[in-house]
């Protein structure tokens, strides 16, 4: 085992593109790290360094206490798992596990030996005979993830694994994997884009925007604490409403509505005074939001008039969304997908609520949960 070091790492390509700007991580021995963020952020750009697969353009990469710029991929101890499987079609699953130790001529009897272990602990076994034709997505990566285990490796990467898999199987093997992780206590760096996966996944996670860290946290501490506006949308579904609004004393203004602020809400960021009378983003979180009608007294804070525009049930909750008259931030996620209007919010809602579309209603606000942004930076205030 060991631990990945990336000490300000910069990826250049010849066209002058800088893909990552100055990294900076330590991945400690044993941990299971997430690379999270939207398309062309860098996140697999990074993966492929550590794996020696991309050229490091500066800083200085360290598995374990070995500096491994220059080292060939084959000799720097780390496993990688693609997001195609990459088995050989004409072998048995047997084989494609084993065939790296076969390449490495490893006593027959180990590699069997070895096989078989990764086998059972994948539940294969009964599989061993079988073709890679022969088997279900699903099963197709625990072989990928068998001829992984096999070689013992310092590290493993594994770069968007489950993004071939449909949603139901994709949930089931991200558990399998989080155990398997643990299990075996392997430094894991996992890249995905899918922030739900990052969050259930990683010891901890690192949120990247166009080659940029912006941060690296415990799941639980990116959801409660983002860094900035980009963190603050990326991180939880549905994502943060995101709009201007103006402080004046504790009285906050959010296009018509004028929301009174607890002293509480002060004592927790007190940088909050630093913006009286001035401009500032506000994010709720949709969790934080109610049928008035249904919020116990502690979660009520403040409350809001407004007028539904969509619903939808999923059993557990409903998603509503409504009409909100503060102008609507821009978090900056090349991949969010918004054609909900200008002055569209969302709220989750007990499954009790009855608001269907057209009504009037009043919702609660947990203002103790609300967060604060200076607009200029769009950094967290505290």
């Amino acid at each position: 085992m060991a631990t990945v070091t990336l000490d300000k790492i910069n990826k250049v390509y010849p066209n002058g593109f800088h893909a990552i700007h100055d990294l900076d991580l330590e991945i400690a021995d044993t941990e299971f790290l997430v690379l999270v963020g939207p398309s062309g952020c860098g996140k697999s750009t990074a993966l492929r360094m550590i794996a020696g697969l991309e050229e490091i353009s500066g800083g200085e990469m360290r598995i374990g206490d070995n500096v491994v710029n220059d080292v060939e991929p084959k000799d720097r101890d780390i496993a990688m798992v693609f997001q195609n499987y990459a088995l050989y079609p004409h072998m048995t699953v047997r084989d494609n596990i084993g065939f790296a130790l076969k390449l490495a001529k490893t006593p027959k009897a180990e590699i069997d030996a070895r096989v078989e272990e990764a086998a059972r602990i994948l539940e294969l076994t009964e599989q061993l005979g079988k073709r890679p034709g022969q088997l279900s997505g699903g099963q197709r990566q625990r072989v990928a993830m068998g001829r992984a285990i096999v070689r013992e490796p310092s590290a493993f990467l594994m770069d968007e694994p489950l993004s071939n898999l449909d949603a139901k199987l994709r949930v089931q093997m991200r558990a399998e994997i989080a155990r398997l992780q643990r299990d075996l206590g392997v430094t894991t760096v996992y890249v995905t884009h899918d922030q739900v996966e990052a969050m259930t996944m990683g010891d901890r996670v690192c949120v990247l925007k166009d080659g940029h860290l912006q941060q690296i946290d415990t799941p639980q501490n990116l959801y409660d604490k983002p860094d900035n506006v980009f963190v603050a949308a990326f991180i939880g579904s549905p994502s943060m409403n995101l709009n201007e609004g103006t402080l004046a004393g504790t009285t906050l203004t959010l296009g018509s509505h004028t929301i009174e602020l607890s002293a509480d809400v002060f004592e927790k960021r007190p940088g909050l005074k630093e913006f009286d009378g001035r401009d500032i983003i506000v994010g709720i979180r949709p969790e934080d939001l109610e049928d008035a009608s249904l919020a116990p007294e502690e979660k009520k804070g403040a409350t809001i008039a407004t007028t539904c525009t969509l619903t939808e049930a999923l059993g557990s909750e409903i998603i509503v969304h409504f009409e909100l008259d503060a102008p609507r931030v821009d978090a900056g996620d090349p991949d969010a997908v918004d054609d909900l209007g200008e002055h569209a919010a969302v709220g989750r809602f007990d499954p009790r609520s009855r608001v269907t579309i057209g009504d009037a209603m009043e919702i609660a606000i947990n203002t103790g949960n609300l967060h604060f942004f200076d607009p200029q930076s769009r950094t967290a205030i505290w």
